[in-house]
């Protein structure tokens, strides 16, 4: 993880302010809250932004400051340091963290997306069009990332042999274009990357192997917050998750509207690419799930099994390591 004071200083700079100004109106008295995107202001992440211009936030009672999030590690170093209230984390990425005693003193208390978008991406082309076709291919991804450490777990129950893939170390920032130059043949990309990923390559086709297909029991994102927040505030936890998660549904029933949104609040980002990526992010966000944002602590438990079987995490941990007790 990067240093802590780095996180603070960034959140301090890239703080955004009320989406048309909506949530700066009748503000006193409201309880202020910082809350960190998962990575960047990618079209995934509009839901933040939605929720804060449509005033889910405010009805709650909530002023809330959105900053750009830098990863799952920094987020996470920034919740457990107090420079950060809420924030979305990989889940697979969290678990792995917790549960060797890389972080402390945060908690799950809802989840983003129903199924992960960890994954493969490539460029119709290179005659990747399945798991099997991987062997003797160059994999670029960023060095520590979820697909690195969940490849050799996908590559068994893909039946690859892990070995037969070359990883190429590569920062986050250049894997699009080292993908649309043929420097690799394959990245680490979250499935709701496509758009982005053509657009990159210059329109050509992205073709996706979404870890999904074969770790089906794998959440996508976390919404995290500290153990002080869940356990002392519940009611402000509470009142934070209803909100965003109202922003995330309205978010996923309007992508269009949502990529405008999203755009207005962070002018770099391209509203269809952004539109594009909630359309795909859709199914993963409801998945089979009767409620938006649920956590199941059997399926969790699979989960551990699962990183417990590969290695990846010590025996012997439970949901309740991971999640927030129910609010009462």
């Amino acid at each position: 993880m990067r240093k802590l004071a780095g996180i603070v200083a960034a959140i301090a700079v890239v703080a955004t302010a009320g989406c048309g100004g909506s949530d700066d109106d009748g503000a006193a008295g409201a309880a202020k809250v910082r809350y960190l995107t998962a990575f960047n202001a990618f079209g995934r992440e509009a839901y933040a932004f939605v929720a804060l211009e449509k005033g889910y936030f405010r009805e709650q009672g909530l002023d809330v400051d959105i900053a750009i999030g830098a990863g799952s590690g920094e987020n996470m170093a920034a919740l457990a340091g107090g420079a950060a209230d809420f924030a979305p984390v990989d889940s697979t990425g969290y678990l792995l963290t917790k549960a060797t005693g890389k972080v402390s003193g945060i908690t799950a208390v809802s989840a983003v997306q129903q199924k992960s978008m960890v994954g493969i991406m490539t460029l119709d082309g290179t005659g990747i069009t399945e798991p099997k076709h991987l062997e003797g291919k160059v994999l670029g991804d960023q060095e520590g990332a979820t697909t690195t450490i969940l490849f050799p777990t996908y590559a068994k129950l893909a039946k690859i042999d892990p070995a037969k893939v070359e990883i190429q170390p590569i920062s986050s920032g250049e894997l699009p274009g080292a993908l649309a130059a043929g420097k690799v043949d394959a990245i680490g990309q979250f499935v709701v990357g496509k758009p982005l990923i053509e657009k990159a390559a210059g329109g050509r086709t992205a073709v996706s192997l979404p870890f999904s297909d074969v770790l089906t029991d794998l959440y996508g994102h976390f919404l995290l917050t500290s153990d002080k927040l869940a356990t002392g505030q519940p009611e402000l936890t509470r009142k934070f998750t209803t909100a965003l998660l109202q922003g995330l549904d309205y978010a996923l029933t309007h992508p269009a509207e949502a990529g405008q949104i999203l755009n207005k609040a962070q002018p770099e980002t391209d509203a269809r690419v952004a539109a594009a990526e909630l359309e795909i992010m859709a199914a993963y966000a409801r998945g089979s799930a009767a409620t938006l944002g649920a956590i199941d602590e059997a399926r969790v438990q699979r989960v551990l099994a699962t990183l417990e079987g590969a290695g990846a995490i010590p025996a012997g941990k439970k949901p309740a390591d991971f999640l927030a007790p129910a609010p009462r």
